[in-house]
């Protein structure tokens, strides 16, 4: 409730709500994420090979904490054009620079505050709160644009897309529509800011009068008493919720006071009804776009602040010669890091003529990683992001194909093995000389005589079609089927080989000799079995 004396109140200290504000959308010549701009829908499904290569879990680790700016769609549309992959390094390396990034972010953080306001506009009942708030967020719209500019002013900046977003903000600033904005809403505040009541309580009658130079009373009384004062005296102050929604008796005080200062609620008025949408177009799509980079720098950190590396991969349209060192599988890094656990890093690479890794070892020995990690780096390199690893290049593909072993659907009629036929012909039926194929595990519900056969006619097919890829098998002889295939394998430790080091390594493939050496380990060998029936 408000105070019943006679001193000075501000009409706008109870701090004020908005209405919703749409961006005009109707045209955009400024992207900061795609050197052709287009608009971005704000939903895209998300692809098949999302959840085979944990990409979704990478997604949703990006973006916790920024749910509405709708970012996931920027994370699922990859990019065909090494040009427009270029530009977003470009972006990377500035905001590198600390006197940009800390512009960038201050920028962010004013627009997330405008945000604020207008979500505390929604929340409000009474409608001159609503429209309070919906000042607020103008005037922090407006401070924060103009800061913008300032801070840009001063930068050198490299990159096309935020040189652009620089000029482009440098002539809103300048224009009529942005200065009539924020010349409106400041005539407003200051107005508001002049208003002052006082309340003369008696009995149930209230009275609200303008404030004229009326003596506190409350000032002379506590003067009055000081001099009989002796020590401290209890306080019997009672403190006041700090509620940002009116009672009743305070509702109808604010309407007691807009009746003694008419223009001034008549000037918000108009402002609310005449400034929707006042977020300018490129603003507002800077906004949520900068955040892309934002998000995803903000993660790296999860990762370089433990020694893991990142790089701006070197992006090839044609030639495939492909590349990584120190590497590693995002999604299972950042759940190892989590629980303070060692990341192994793995290198990998083709040249001339190699085009497909054949992963064989051990059974939980890295192999599903390793290929997952060959996904998620020509995913994540089509976005234009830095990649996993000291160093990297990679293949701009067209398209990019997975087979992960799923559950059986009870529903579907097909046998497993029917399944696995069935969705590699759709892959080998779209795949180009331009795409990347990772397939893991494929035909193992069948005999080994069987797995060996379709291994070769699917891996035959994918070297005809002149893909890139992995192919991740427990049959060893698909390891040397032809030259475009290179052997890799997971390995363990020399004196233990019950133990899995998670590296995997460029060599011929050895499942025997690892089985030999496991059955050598436990007595198991040949010999061993047969001196112990001898015996």
């Amino acid at each position: 409730m408000t105070r019943a004396t006679d001193q000075d109140e501000h009409v706008s200290s109870g701090r004020p709500a908005g209405l919703a504000v749409t961006a005009d959308r109707s045209s955009v010549a400024v992207s900061v994420l795609f050197a052709t701009p287009i608009e971005a829908p704000s939903a895209v499904s998300e692809p098949d090979f999302f959840t085979d290569l944990n990409l979704d879990q990478i997604v949703d680790s990006v973006l916790i904490g920024r749910d509405g700016y709708h970012l996931a769609p920027f994370f699922a549309i990859a990019l065909h054009d090494r040009a427009e992959v270029e530009y977003r390094h470009e972006v990377f390396r500035d905001l590198q620079r600390r006197e940009i990034i800390d512009a960038v972010r201050d920028f962010a953080h004013g627009m997330e505050r405008m945000r604020e306001c207008l979500e505390h506009a929604k929340k409000r009942y009474e409608r001159l709160q609503q429209q309070a708030w919906f000042l607020y967020a103008i005037c922090c719209y407006c401070d924060t644009v103009a800061a913008f500019d300032t801070a840009l002013s001063t930068v050198d900046i490299n990159s096309a897309g935020l040189d652009a977003v620089r000029e482009h903000v440098r002539g809103y600033v300048a224009s009529a529509a942005f200065t009539e904005l924020r010349d409106e809403a400041r005539a407003v505040q200051d107005g508001l800011d002049q208003v002052r009541y006082t309340m003369q309580i008696k009995g149930s009658h209230v009275a609200v009068l303008r404030y004229a130079d009326q003596p506190d009373y409350s000032t002379e009384i506590a003067a009055t008493f000081d001099k009989f004062a002796r020590g401290e005296a209890r306080n019997y102050l009672v403190r006041y919720r700090n509620d940002d929604d009116l009672n009743h008796v305070e509702a109808q005080v604010l309407d007691l006071v807009v009746r003694l200062y008419p223009a001034e609620f008549e000037a918000l008025q108009r402002l609310c009804d005449h400034r929707q949408g006042y977020v300018e177009t490129t603003v507002g799509r800077f906004d949520r776009e900068i955040q892309f980079y934002l998000a995803y720098l903000d993660h790296m950190k999860t990762f370089t602040s433990v020694g893991l590396s990142f790089c701006f991969p070197e992006i090839a349209e044609t030639d495939k010669a492909v590349h990584a060192t120190d590497t590693f599988d995002l999604a299972l890094a950042d759940t190892l890091v989590r629980a303070k656990e060692p990341v192994v890093c793995n290198d990998f690479h083709l040249e001339d003529r190699e085009r497909i890794l054949v992963v064989s070892g051990p059974n939980q020995g890295g192999k599903t990683t390793l290929a997952r990690t060959f996904g998620q780096l020509h995913h994540l390199a089509s976005l234009g992001l830095p990649v996993p690893g000291r160093s990297a290049r990679l293949l701009l593909p067209d398209r990019l194909f997975t087979h992960f072993e799923r559950r059986e659907n009870l529903a579907d009629l097909r046998g497993k093995l029917a399944d696995d036929l069935v969705r590699i012909r759709e892959i080998l039926t779209h795949a180009t000389a331009s795409s990347v194929v990772v397939l893991n595990e494929a035909f193992t519900s069948t005999t080994l005589e069987d797995s060996l056969f379709l291994g070769k006619r699917v891996l035959e097919r994918l070297t005809e079609l002149d893909v890139l890829g992995v192919y991740v098998t427990f049959v060893d002889e698909l390891a040397s089927l032809n030259d475009a295939i290179v052997s890799m394998v997971s390995t363990v430790e020399a004196d233990n080989p019950a133990v899995r080091t998670y590296k995997v390594i460029r060599r011929p493939a050895d499942g025997r000799s690892y089985a030999m050496a496991i059955a050598d380990k436990y007595g198991l060998t040949y010999e061993q079995l047969k001196g112990r029936i001898g015996s």
